[in-house]
């Protein structure tokens, strides 16, 4: 039998709500939206390039952003900076989008998730208003780390629709 990723329903969008349940909500749902877009494919399906010279696929997507939720929740918001980075090194900086396969698809979502779960438990013990270092040294606190996420989700997933429409002509919000 071959894996595919799982057809997913998306969380109801949050219209009214207090600050944080927005934040969370907004960036849960745009989560949702890039597991939705990758939904019911292969791996084989999810390593496809379709966009011209670039090395741009679902599961170099999927890569990237289980790094992205490591990198900014667990390295800098928990502090946690032994921990490695997840997909790509220093001498590889594009092994995140390079070096998925379709026999590491199954895995690499695994990770994903663990990584999104992982995120949710740093979390769930701060405030808005904690704050942490970026890379930069600038001072940031978790309100701007849901909207900078959010921003990246959303951007990621415009290309994800891309990618989807190439492979089988799937569109969606």
């Amino acid at each position: 039998m071959t894996w595919t990723t799982p057809e997913i329903e998306r969380p109801e969008r949050v219209y009214v709500a207090d600050e944080r349940t927005a934040l969370e909500a907004a960036l849960d749902f745009q989560r949702a939206t890039f597991l939705f877009k990758c939904g019911g494919l292969t791996g084989e399906q999810l390593t496809l390039r379709p966009v011209g010279r670039s090395t741009l696929s679902l599961l170099g997507l999927a890569r990237h952003l289980a790094g992205v939720e490591r990198w900014w929740f667990r390295n800098h918001l928990g502090g946690d900076t032994d921990l490695p980075w997840i997909f790509f090194t220093k001498e590889n900086l594009e092994g995140d989008f390079n070096d998925g396969t379709p026999e590491s698809a199954p895995g690499d979502f695994e990770s994903y998730h663990q990584e999104v779960a992982a995120a949710r438990a740093v979390i769930a013990g701060c405030s808005l208003d904690d704050t942490f270092r970026r890379p930069s040294g600038e001072l940031a606190d978790l309100r701007w780390l849901f909207l900078n996420l959010t921003e990246e989700y959303a951007r990621h997933n415009g290309h994800a629709d891309l990618v989807r429409e190439h492979i089988d002509g799937r569109t969606g919000e």
